[in-house]
């Protein structure tokens, strides 16, 4: 699964077949096809292993921080170092979402799913650095600012794997930094 998503990362998923990913793992064309029995089936396979690597490398330890203003610093540092060195293409599912969104189907659901999760992560995280006083949103609402910082983490990827110039991932940190600082609650107070 591991050569799968890489694999999908350059050529799309609607590019990833059985047969590139038996040469690319030496296995035997007939046992992926045992395995996974439709071209479907393994790109759900797929889009399943993606997440549990976004969930190893980038939320699962951002969620072990003891404060939620640490959790979202973390999940920003480890979503620049996952899309900078995970997969040749970047993000798996920025990838797979340009590809696939505006197309019916299974494996466009799957993906909205991931997306949806990402998008409450971050608003809930949010939102807790807002209750814990670590946040001053002003009149946002915790999902306007949760779009913004994916905004950020998002835009720094695509042109990374655009450029391959790690400015960009710097950018990013600086645009993240720069958010978290204009609503930290002693700038708030000050304004």
């Amino acid at each position: 699964m591991e050569a799968a998503t890489s694999l999908a990362t350059e050529r799309g998923l609607d590019g990833l077949s059985i047969a590139d990913l038996a040469v690319a793992t030496g296995m035997s064309k007939g046992g992926l096809y045992a395995h996974f029995g439709s071209k479907l089936e393994l790109q759900l396979a797929t889009i399943a292993a993606a997440a549990d690597i976004m969930n190893a490398q980038v939320i699962g330890p951002a969620l072990s921080a003891p404060e939620p203003i640490a959790r979202l610093r973390a999940l920003s540092e480890n979503f620049l170092t996952y899309a900078q060195h995970t997969f040749p293409g970047g993000c798996f599912f920025a990838s797979a979402s340009s590809e696939f969104g505006a197309r019916a189907g299974d494996v466009r659901e799957l993906l909205v799913n991931h997306h949806i999760a990402w998008t409450s992560l971050l608003t809930d995280i949010i939102s807790d650095a807002c209750e814990a006083g670590q946040l001053d949103i002003r009149d946002k609402e915790p999902t306007q600012l949760a779009f913004e910082f994916d905004s950020f983490l998002h835009l720094a990827n695509d042109t990374y794997v655009l450029h391959r110039d790690h400015e960009q991932i710097q950018r990013a940190r600086r645009a993240v930094a720069w958010l978290l600082e204009y609503h930290s609650p002693d700038q708030c107070r000050s304004s």
